[in-house]
C-alpha cells in the first residue's frame, strides 16, 4: 500500500509548520558552495507546497530566512534573497494553478526593497485564493514577534494583559496554531520559531536534509501524527 493511502483524510494536521534545516550540510558533502544547497532546497519546497495542496492541508508555514540569518556571510545572504525573488516569480503560475494564498509573517521591513516588492506583488495576486495557505517566515523571531505582539497589546488597551491579547497582535492572529512542527537534518531544536504558537504542537523529528525531503516524508510524518494522542495537558477519559 502506497504511503499516501494510509493517511486518514479527515484527520490531517490543519496546520504544518516545518524548520527546513540542511542546505549546506547537502552541499558540503557534495563538495558545493552553500548556495547550491539552498537551490536545491527550494525543489523541496515545490514539492511540499503542492503536496500539501493536494492533501487538503490548510496552513504550511516555512521558516524561510531567519532573524539570526543576518549573521551568515553577505554573499550567501544576497543570494538567498535573489533565490527567493526568482522562486516567487517562476512558482506564481503554480501558486494559482493550486489555488494556493501567499501570505508572510516576521519583520518585513528589514527585507531588501526588490525582495519585498515582489512579496507584496505575490500576496496580492493571491490573495483571493481559498485554498492552502503557504506561510513563509522571512527576517522571523519568535522572540521579537511576542516583543511587537505585547507592545501592540499595551497600546491597543489598558490594564492587565490577558493571553489572547497577545494572541490576537500575533503575525500569525488569522491562523490556527500548527498542529504539527516538522525540523529536518536530525537538529532538535526549536530555534526562535513559533515560540508562543507551539505551546501544543507535536514535532516530528527526521535526519533527511532538507534538499531531500520530498511528499513521501510528508506523508510519513502525517501519519506519525495521527498515531498520536492529542490531550492538551488533559488525561484522556476512561
Amino acid at each position: 500500500m502506497s504511503l499516501i493511502k494510509k493517511i486518514d483524510h479527515s484527520h490531517l494536521p490543519a496546520h504544518i509548520a516545518i524548520v527546513m534545516d540542511g542546505n549546506g550540510r547537502w552541499a558540503k558533502k557534495k563538495g558545493l558552495p552553500r548556495i547550491f544547497g539552498h537551490r536545491a532546497g527550494v525543489r523541496a519546497v515545490r514539492s511540499i507546497v503542492e503536496s500539501s495542496a493536494e492533501l487538503g492541508v490548510k496552513v504550511l508555514t516555512l521558516y524561510a530566512f531567519s532573524t539570526e540569518n543576518w549573521s551568515r556571510p553577505a554573499i550567501e545572504v544576497r543570494g538567498l534573497m535573489k533565490l527567493l525573488e526568482r522562486y516567487l516569480v517562476s512558482e506564481l503560475k503554480a501558486l494559482q494553478k493550486n489555488n494556493i494564498r501567499l501570505k508572510v509573517i516576521g519583520d518585513l521591513a528589514g527585507l531588501p526593497q526588490p525582495t519585498r516588492e515582489k512579496l507584496a506583488q505575490v500576496i496580492r495576486m493571491t490573495e483571493k485564493n481559498t485554498g492552502l495557505v503557504l506561510n513563509l517566515a522571512l527576517n522571523y523571531g519568535g522572540r521579537q514577534e511576542i516583543v511587537r505582539a505585547v507592545n501592540a497589546a499595551v497600546e491597543r488597551r489598558s490594564g492587565k494583559i490577558r493571553e489572547s491579547d497577545i494572541s490576537d497582535n500575533l503575525d500569525t492572529r488569522d491562523i490556527p496554531d500548527p498542529d504539527m512542527v516538522i525540523r529536518t537534518s536530525g537538529e532538535r531544536r526549536i530555534s526562535n520559531f513559533l515560540l508562543w504558537q507551539m505551546a501544543y504542537s507535536e514535532f516530528y523529528f527526521t535526519e533527511k536534509l532538507w534538499p531531500d525531503f520530498r511528499a513521501h516524508d510528508l506523508y510519513e510524518a502525517i501519519i506519525d501524527f495521527q498515531k498520536r494522542e492529542r490531550r492538551f495537558g488533559g488525561l484522556k477519559e476512561i
